[in-house]
């Protein structure tokens, strides 16, 4: 076998070189990839779990039957209990508004755990909510449960409901 010259060995050294780079190129790009995906995977777990809450169920079963655009002198004179469960909603949903406007949640994750319940409640409460922020002079009060309401709602009022478009589904 022949010698190999050193600028042989330069040669191959350095295909070898780029090839290590673009392998630890690929690896790093595929971890990223499996990163985000635990992340979003762990992040929709999150989500779900704020619907386990007792509180937060008990306040939606009781403002189910709340006209939309309720006062806040309405609710009051509905009892103390129907304020709390407004306070209960408005902020459970307060953090999933900021995490999908962040990008940390997706939006179609949160539309799709919780888009109906936050359209409903964000019409019902609208006029309670703004009467709040302008009684205590607080503007950003429950901004967040309004974006992400009005994000529900545009989006909630032309799609298809799960139940109907993926009827058909087959695990």
């Amino acid at each position: 076998m022949p010698e190999l010259s050193l600028a042989t060995w330069a040669n191959l050294a350095e295909i070898i070189g780029a090839g290590s780079i673009i392998t630890g190129l690929i690896v790093g790009w595929v971890q990223i990839r499996h990163l985000r995906t635990q992340q979003r995977n762990a992040v929709a777990i999150n989500l779900a779990q704020t619907f386990y809450g007792r509180d937060l169920a008990a306040a939606i079963t009781l403002l189910q039957h709340v006209p939309d655009g309720v006062s806040r002198s309405q609710l009051q004179a509905m009892g103390e209990e129907y304020e709390r469960a407004a306070v209960t909603v408005v902020t459970s949903f307060e953090t999933m508004g900021l995490l999908a406007f962040k990008r940390i949640a997706p939006m179609d994750l949160v539309l799709d755990l919780a888009g109906g319940i936050v359209a409903v409640m964000c019409i019902k409460l609208r006029v309670w909510q703004q009467e709040l922020r302008d009684e205590q002079q607080q503007p950003s009060w429950g901004e967040w449960f309004e974006w992400l309401g009005d994000q529900a709602v545009k989006i909630k009022t032309v799609s298809e409901p799960a139940h109907i478009l993926h009827k058909n589904w087959k695990p």
